[in-house]
Formats: structure tokens, C-alpha cells, sequence
């Protein structure tokens, strides 16, 4: 049997350093089928088009998340128990853990978080504004679905510089320089059993597993508390299941949206006649916040591991070979878009893959993070604040998490 056409490099974290590399990922989508990229000790299929993405985010029994977990590289078989979060789960566990979070996060219940979010929006565009500008990341970007996120779990907003401290270093554990010890923040584990093998994530551990215990005794009305009380068929949450799962609602409740408001203030900028669409309109509209969100497309891809051989747009995958789903691309498809990249609020038909692709591993937070968006561009338009960009952006070195460290913005 030949070899597969191999892919051009897509992993190398500081290919990122320069933004996505759509260029290669247009190289990949042209070629017919799918191209095998080369990866540690094997590979994984690159998965670029729209299409295919959503077929094997529709299809979780033929391709699996929870064999082999949602990494690019292998776990040990200890390190795949110790990291398992809902994210690497497959029904019928990830039925459950997830029927034990969702209703906190439903369309109903996020409104609820509307007059809180607005507080904190204005707070921060009230001092970014008196400032005259600044970083957008530190002032604006990470302060606010941190704060929000918090809010909603029942976190002290007074510890939301520490939760935001641990993210950071999450996300510098998917870059190739990490710079924490292994021993920071006092953890004595093997780095192979924490997720992003980061210290970082003991921290996030001990402090989750603290305010569980402090719940407990004392439960209060927020998510934490439906956490470690929640209940179904006389079963709990195992102390395992709660602490990864406290992990993923605190990086993803504020990482992805934190990723998102950055790349959309420089989108704005770099695009100031769609600031001006939004002025002349008057309020935010639906196709505006999609677009915000394909354009920045937090995540940048997702693993998958077929459970039998199969085919996917005409190349045979194996029993086994991991699937590797680069949403990126798939929000540039030009089978999909029409001028892909171009930034244009007015799309009315914009299937983006921002919160995945669909199927059971529908972003939970998804609506969480819409109701910020509009609520932050909703009071920007009632200040008439509009961005200029000031030098080039900070990103991260990652191939995971499409991310901004630093970003200088002036209000004109």
C-alpha cells in the first residue's frame, strides 16, 4: 500500500506566532482527501474541511473521544484516567456528567447573568476608556468572562487574578517553552497526569476541590454547589470527575472568550468600516457575534480516534488512526463562505465551528459566551468607543489555543 500525502507542517507552536497559518491549511484543504500528517511516534489525519468536520463531530461512536482523549500526542494508560475530563468522554459518561451541568448553562438560565455582566462590562470599558486606551487583554479581554465565569460557579471575584495567573500558565503548557517548575504551586505530581502537563493544573485542583469541600458544608445558590450535590440514580460526582470537571468550566469559561473578545477588537480595528455598520445600525445584531467568533475561532482543533475502519472524503482511515479536526480551516471553507477572509457582520448563514462541531460535544458554555460578546459590544456602541490597534499583537505559541497575551489598543 502507498504512503499517504503528507501534510505540510501545521504543529509547530511557533508557526502560531505569526497568526493561523491559513496558507498551509488552503494547501491541505485543495488536495483531495485527506492528508496524513507525521506526528512524535505516528500521525493523525487532517481534518480540514467543513464537510468532514461536521461528520465526525456528528458521528462520536465511529470517532471517539475518549479513546486516546482529544490530545495530538498518546497518553499512558494512568495519565489517560488522571486526565479524563467530560471533554475526553463518550456517552453513556459523558451523558451523564453532562445532564449534571447543562441546565446551569441553559439559554434561561445565562439571562440570568445579564445584569452582572453588564455591570463588569461597563466597570472595565469605564477605566479603559478614562485611560484613554491601554492592553486590551489585561484590561478588558481577561478581566471580564473571568470575572463573569466566577460569578456563575460561585467563585470570589476577589481570587479572580489568581484563576486568571493559573489559565495563563495553562495555556503556555501547550506551547514548547513552558517556564513553570515542576514543583510550582507545591504540586508533587507527575506532570504526565496533569492536564496541559502543567503545574498549574494541581493549583486548579486543590483550589476547586477547596471551595467543594466548602460547599458542602455550606452550599450556596451557584454551579459548584449543583456540583458536589448533584445526584442521579443514588450516584455523586467522584472526587476525579468533580476536580477535572472544574478545571475545564474555569479554562474554557475563560480562556475561549477571553481568545475571542481580543482577536475581535483587532478585528474591528483592522476593519473599521464593520465598527461603522454597527454605529449606523444601532444595536448588536446575531450575525455580528458569529462572525466575531468564526473570525477568532478560539480553539484551534479537537482529536478524534476511530473506533473501526472507515472512510472519510475518500481516504480510508483505520481502526485506531486519530482524526484531527482544525476548525481554523474549516471557518475559512470556501465551499461554505463566500470571501472567507473577509470579516463581514452581515453573514447571514455563518455555520462556524467555534464552539465545535456539533454533536454531543456542542460547547457548553456556548451561550455563556455569546450573551458577553453582545453585551460588551453593546455597551462599546453606547460609549462610542471605537479601537486603532497600536503595534502588532502578543499571540502565544500555541497550536491549541488561538491566543493573545498583549494587545495595545487607542480609542479614537
Amino acid at each position: 500500500m502507498a504512503s499517504p500525502a503528507t501534510s505540510p507542517d501545521i504543529v509547530s507552536p511557533a508557526i502560531y506566532l505569526e497568526g493561523i497559518p491559513h496558507s498551509q491549511f488552503s494547501e491541505i484543504m485543495a488536495h483531495p482527501g485527506l492528508l496524513w500528517h507525521p506526528y512524535q511516534d505516528g500521525g493523525f489525519w487532517v481534518v480540514s474541511r467543513h464537510a468532514d468536520t461536521k461528520t465526525v463531530s456528528k458521528q462520536p461512536k465511529l470517532f471517539s473521544s475518549a479513546v486516546g482523549h482529544t490530545n495530538l500526542w498518546d497518553l499512558k494508560a494512568d495519565a489517560l484516567e488522571a486526565r479524563r475530563s467530560i471533554i475526553d468522554t463518550d456517552a453513556p459518561d459523558h451523558t451523564r456528567l453532562r445532564r449534571l451541568v447543562s441546565k446551569a448553562f441553559t439559554p434561561r438560565n445565562i439571562n440570568l447573568w445579564e445584569n452582572v455582566t453588564r455591570e463588569i462590562a461597563c466597570e472595565l470599558l469605564d477605566d479603559f476608556q478614562y485611560a484613554g486606551g491601554g492592553d486590551w487583554v489585561s484590561m478588558v479581554a481577561a478581566p471580564l468572562p473571568i470575572r463573569v465565569i466566577l460569578s456563575v460557579l460561585g467563585v470570589p471575584v476577589s481570587d479572580a487574578d489568581y484563576l486568571v495567573e493559573l489559565s495563563n500558565y495553562l495555556v503556555e503548557g501547550t506551547t514548547d517553552q513552558p517556564s513553570l517548575a515542576a514543583d510550582a504551586f507545591g504540586n508533587t505530581t507527575d506532570l504526565d497526569l496533569l492536564p496541559f502537563g502543567s503545574p498549574a493544573s494541581h493549583a486548579l485542583f486543590e483550589y476547586g476541590e477547596q471551595l467543594g469541600a466548602k460547599r458542602k458544608s455550606d452550599p450556596k445558590d451557584d454551579v459548584v454547589t449543583q456540583l458536589v450535590m448533584a445526584e442521579e440514580d443514588g450516584n455523586r460526582l467522584s472526587a476525579a470527575e468533580y476536580r477535572n470537571l472544574f478545571h475545564v468550566l474555569v479554562f474554557a469559561g475563560n480562556e475561549t472568550t477571553r481568545t475571542a473578545i481580543a482577536h475581535g477588537a483587532m478585528a474591528f480595528s483592522e476593519f473599521p468600516d464593520q465598527w461603522k455598520r454597527l454605529e449606523a445600525d444601532g444595536e448588536i445584531s446575531a450575525p455580528a457575534v458569529e462572525e466575531l467568533l468564526r473570525w477568532a475561532t478560539p480553539v484551534l482543533h479537537m482529536r478524534r480516534t476511530a473506533t473501526d475502519d472507515t472512510e472519510l472524503s475518500g481516504t480510508s482511515i483505520a481502526r485506531g488512526d486519530k482524526v484531527v479536526m482544525w476548525y481554523p480551516a474549516a471557518n475559512r471553507d470556501p465551499a461554505v463562505y463566500d470571501h472567507p477572509f473577509d470579516f463581514d457582520i452581515s453573514r447571514e448563514t455563518n455555520p462556524h465551528f467555534s464552539f465545535g462541531g456539533g454533536g454531543p460535544h456542542f460547547c457548553l458554555g456556548a451561550f455563556l459566551a455569546r450573551m458577553e460578546i453582545r453585551i460588551l459590544l453593546e455597551e462599546m456602541l453606547n460609549r462610542k468607543l471605537a479601537l486603532r490597534q497600536v503595534g502588532a499583537a502578543d499571540r502565544v505559541a500555541s497550536n491549541f489555543i488561538h491566543g493573545i497575551l498583549s494587545v495595545e489598543m487607542e480609542v479614537k
